[in-house]
């Protein structure tokens, strides 16, 4: 039993889940929690005939506490070490990490059994981003098995945990280098965590980038939604003829203008610094190869149905304009819609555009990406690739 962690009851037979090892404990299904519990504190969970099933961090909220052990263990003092260890472990042995790639996730929350924690490496900087109060109280542990981890190879860790957790700006905690140009599969990209958005990158579309290079050869790429151009270079890198990038952000313009700059000298690539959606719907270019990949459209349940109309005309306007013959690249990354529902609302974009498609791949995140089986809701990145006839 940990000695700094309070108790918190479980009403009868909610425990089924958790032994099961589904890593979340739902507010519904508490029956009481010991007097002054706060966000971040460390909770034992205890099923309704008083036996420990598990420990983790409390949040007020629909997800009441976050799950790190199973069982009467408590957290021992390697026990961070031993995780980031782990995590790091799996991705040299699956090769992520080599001399051509030093831009990937080392730690994916519940799919590395610490839920609530994001660690993405960029050659020899770490930045964290924590999702609960419990992992923000953490830091200093988590910084110091990082350093241990990885001995004198990083430079610097940078907090850039969301200030509505945090209640405070985004922090070194080690140097204070905030860019740096990394590879991934030899393609150099420059990358700014203080200023991009999520961690600096978008590590989780590396394999898929990597298949659109194979398929990009003389095509007239359009890349949606592009960001700092990760799918544009590829595309280029596989022989494109002509890449448009459109993104209405413009540090993505000078990012994905750079990038392109950082691994050609020459290129014919066009980037339109405008709207998305309203550059799809008046573009009369038929492209050869389009790639729809907009931010999330929902982040919560009651956001559903919402955003699977948005999903929904977005790939229709995609459908409508892709020429004969052609390619889409195809994404949601929101959590909430699962891949059956993206299936079905692919369906009937479809439908409404009047066009034959076939799915050609189903795609998802990278190993460095790993979703536990007892956490299905871990699978957040889907796609798919379509022939339009």
């Amino acid at each position: 039993m940990h000695k700094e962690a309070k108790k918190v009851f479980l009403k009868k037979d909610k425990e089924r889940s958790l032994l099961n090892f589904h890593p979340w404990v739902f507010s519904g299904a508490i029956a009481q929690k010991e007097r002054g519990i706060v966000d971040g504190d460390l909770v034992e969970v205890f099923s309704a005939d008083k036996r420990l099933i598990a420990t983790g961090h409390y949040n007020e909220g629909s997800i009441a506490v976050r799950l790190l052990i199973f069982g009467d263990r408590g957290i021992t003092p390697d026990f961070w070490i031993t995780k980031i260890e782990n995590a790091f472990n799996v991705r040299k042995n699956l090769g992520i990490v080599n001399e051509q790639t030093n831009a990937y996730r080392l730690l994916h929350g519940e799919g590395d059994g610490l839920p609530g924690l994001i660690i993405d490496i960029y050659n020899d900087t770490a930045v964290i981003q924590c999702h609960s109060m419990g992992m923000y109280f953490s830091l200093n542990e988590i910084t110091e098995a990082l350093k241990q981890v990885f001995k004198n190879k990083l430079t610097t860790i940078y907090d850039k945990t969301d200030e509505k957790i945090s209640n405070v700006q985004p922090a070194f905690l080690l140097g204070n280098k905030t860019e740096d140009v990394v590879l991934e599969n030899a393609v150099k990209f420059y990358v700014n965590w203080s200023e991009g958005q999520k961690t600096g990158f978008f590590n989780d579309q590396r394999d898929n980038r990597n298949l659109l290079q194979t398929l990009s050869a003389n095509k007239n790429v359009l890349n949606l939604f592009s960001y700092s151009g990760g799918f544009s270079v590829y595309a280029l890198k596989g022989g494109a003829a002509n890449v448009d990038s459109v993104d209405s952000s413009t540090k993505a313009k000078a990012w994905c203008e750079k990038n392109v700059e950082l691994n050609f000298s020459n290129a014919s690539h066009t980037f339109y610094c405008e709207d998305a959606i309203d550059f799809l719907k008046k573009t009369e270019t038929k492209y050869d190869i389009m790639i729809v990949d907009p931010p999330a459209f929902a982040k919560h349940l009651n956001a559903v149905d919402k955003a699977s109309i948005g999903y929904k005309n977005l790939n229709h306007e995609a459908l409508k304009k892709i020429k004969p013959g052609g390619i889409i690249f195809t994404f949601s990354c929101s959590q909430v819609i699962d891949k059956q529902l993206f299936r079905k609302i692919i369906f009937k974009a479809a439908a409404q555009a009047k066009r034959t498609v076939r799915i050609l791949y189903q795609l998802t995140q990278p190993a460095d990406h790993p979703v536990s089986v007892f956490h299905p809701e871990g699978e957040y990145l889907k796609g798919l690739v379509l022939q339009v006839d």
